[in-house]
């Protein structure tokens, strides 16, 4: 029993062992089979992979050859270009240097002419020389004169003209000076009398109230003359009580009191109670009421030129200035009206037209205090300005707008021109715009009828002419007697004030083309 396990088992082991070397054998056979192919396909891949190389190489190549053909072929053609443009610069060089050489040949030949030209002149230049020459020989045999002769005798001639002439001028300027002299002491003494109000105009020195009846003078005048007196100390004023029915004049040189005096007296004539104490509660109302009425005026006149920001004080002077007249102008009124024009011409010519008002209205602030302060109202003027912080510009305008001083701005001579057009008023001039302008036509008709004269103007309000003539008729020696003449025929014929100057222009004109 033994045994035959034993051989079964043996029988088992030896299959196994059978079994195992076929299958490793089979699967040998498999594993050469496989890796055969796997290499003959290796091999495929390899031909494959080394003919696509050659085919990709051989476009390459192809590639490389055509680009290398078509830069060639464009650097051949820039190359052409660029030989071509420069055979047109050459060429082009080559018209400029033939250009070159024909203008040089040409200037040649011009300066050769030139040198022609001037031998001709020179040998002209003698020739005149000697005809001149000539000339004078001839002219000092007919004259039976040398010419140092003829000329110490008409320096001689001209010499007495001169004289008669400069002793002509010496005496006008000694009338002229007299007479300026003349005007001028009328002018301080009229500006003597209007700063200290004396006699020149009655109704600028006196007021008229008018009384219910004569049976009020008595009452005015009071016990041995008590109430006119209170009234009179009180107010500064004369009272004037004579034979005219029904009135009591008021006589005084400063308007303010005259005008204070005036209200007091019309409020005692209603009231009907005469007497010192009620004058002098009168005189205190009537005071106040002024003061009222003078700032009332000044806010007013800077509400109607448009003018704000002005210190009060310079307002209230400005009031004052309605009770102040100049050469018969209401002060307060005429600077109204130069601070209007002021502004007018301001915004003509583009400066700053509120300045100019302000300028305008106070340039003449100094004559609302000139009776109670010592100096000119321009320097008063310029004195309270600087105190009330006005500006540097209304400064100089107020200083310089009666020229006593050179205006520093535009707005200055502005404020000069306004205050000269108001203070114009019409019939200051003696002369009419009819005789005026006849005049100055006159002046031009004289000028126009001398030889040679193109045209005449009358400038300077005719006291200036010029003369424009020709320059082929008129030398310049020639116009020095021409402005004589002129100036004589002037003098012959025509009435005029002061002087007039006669300018005679000479133009000459020289004209080429650039071809």
């Amino acid at each position: 029993m033994a045994q035959i396990i034993i051989a079964v088992v043996i029988t088992a082991v030896v299959a196994i062992l059978l079994t195992y070397v076929a299958s490793n054998a089979h699967f040998k056979k498999v594993s050469d089979e496989k890796i055969g192919s796997a290499e003959d396909r290796a091999r495929a891949i390899i031909d494959e992979a080394v003919k696509s190389a050659e085919t990709k190489k051989r476009e390459a190549l192809l590639e490389v050859k055509e680009e290398s053909i078509k830069t060639k072929n464009e650097l051949d053609k820039e190359i052409k270009d660029r030989r071509s443009e420069i055979q047109r610069n050459e060429r082009r060089v080559e018209q400029k240097e033939a250009n070159l050489d024909k203008k040089l040949e040409a200037i040649e030949r011009r300066e050769q002419s030139f040198a022609v030209k001037e031998e001709e002149i020179k040998r002209q230049k003698a020739e005149v020389a000697k005809l001149n020459e000539e000339r004078i020989q001839e002219l000092e045999r007919i004259s039976g004169l040398t010419s140092e002769q003829a000329k110490e005798y008409l320096l001689k001639t001209v010499e007495e003209d001169v004289k008669l002439d400069t002793a002509k001028l010496i005496k006008e300027m000694e009338h002229q000076a007299k007479e300026e002299a003349g005007k001028k002491a009328k002018e301080y003494v009229v500006n003597a009398i209007q700063k200290c109000a004396a006699d020149h105009v009655a109704e600028t020195t006196i007021s008229v109230v008018q009384l219910p009846n004569d049976e009020m003078k008595g009452r005015i005048i009071g016990r041995e003359g008590r109430n006119i007196r209170t009234l009179e100390t009180m107010t500064g004023v004369d009272l004037i009580i004579d034979d005219t029915p029904e009135a009591v004049i008021l006589s005084g040189f400063d308007p303010i009191r005259r005008e204070v005096a005036r209200i007091a007296l019309e409020k005692l004539i209603v009231d009907g109670r005469i007497h010192p104490a009620r004058i002098e509660e009168m005189v205190e109302k009537a005071q106040k009421e002024v003061e009222s009425m003078i700032r009332e005026e000044g806010e007013a006149a800077t509400l109607e030129v448009g003018v704000h920001g002005i210190h009060p004080e310079l307002v209230r002077l400005l009031g004052r200035m309605k009770f102040r007249t100049s050469y018969g102008q209401n002060a307060l009124k005429h600077s109204i009206e130069v601070a209007q024009l002021s502004g007018l011409l301001a915004a003509e010519i583009g400066v700053d037209v509120r300045v100019a008002r302000r300028a305008g209205l106070l340039h003449d602030i100094g004559k609302s205090v000139d009776h109670e302060m010592e100096g000119s109202h321009i320097q008063l003027g310029v004195e309270l300005c600087r105190k009330f912080k006005e500006s540097p510009t209304v400064i100089n305008a107020v200083e310089a707008h009666h020229g006593d001083v050179e205006p520093e701005s535009l707005i200055a001579c502005l404020v000069q021109a306004a205050d000269t057009i108001s203070a114009a008023r019409p019939g200051a001039r003696r002369e009419t715009l009819e005789t005026y302008s006849n005049r100055l036509k006159k002046l031009e008709d004289i000028t126009n009828s001398f030889k040679g004269v193109d045209k005449s103007f009358a400038v300077q309000a005719g006291r200036e002419v010029r003369i424009m003539v020709v320059p082929e008729q008129i030398s310049d020696a020639d116009m020095v007697l021409l402005a004589r003449d002129v100036s004589k025929q002037i003098e012959a014929e025509l009435e005029y004030p002061g002087q007039i100057k006669v300018n005679v222009i000479r133009e000459s004109r020289v004209t080429d083309y650039a071809k």
